[in-house]
């Protein structure tokens, strides 16, 4: 792993979420949802201690619950929690996560706001919603 001060164009922000079951997440993220596995880092059991999955320039990072540690800890049993991904095309990637089994919670809906996106739901609970809204692009 690197620590360092974020490159120009790095995001700053990393959603961080612990599953019981690291490694069925991690394949439902790279199948349905097209992200790809930065890193993954495991223990000699093949519990996952840290991933790093990479879509366009953002990540997420993740983990197993219950294995320790100041973060498992004061993670409790938190969530689930909602994370939002840009993508080009919010109808080619709920076509792909439909396909691949996800559980989808609206199909694409076009927002008053402009925005058009989908929310899925994964085998923990967590709420991923996708779609073309930017956060911070001028209108």
């Amino acid at each position: 792993m690197t620590t360092a001060t974020p490159a120009s164009g790095s995001p700053t922000i990393y959603p961080t979420l612990l599953y019981h079951d690291a490694p069925a997440a991690i394949t439902l993220l790279t199948e349905a949802f097209g992200f790809t596995k930065e890193a993954v880092y495991e223990s000699g059991d093949g519990t996952v201690l840290h991933a790093e999955l990479a879509y366009g320039n953002g990540r997420v990072m993740l983990g197993t619950k219950g294995r320790g540690g100041p973060f498992d800890e004061a993670m409790g049993d938190a969530g689930p929690t909602g994370v939002y991904v840009v993508v080009e095309d919010a109808d080619a990637h709920f076509e792909r996560a439909k396909a691949a089994g996800a559980e989808i919670l609206m199909e694409p809906t076009d927002q008053d706001y402009g925005a058009r996106d989908y929310m899925a739901r994964d085998g923990e609970g967590n709420i991923w919603s996708f779609g073309t809204y930017v956060p911070g692009a001028s209108a």
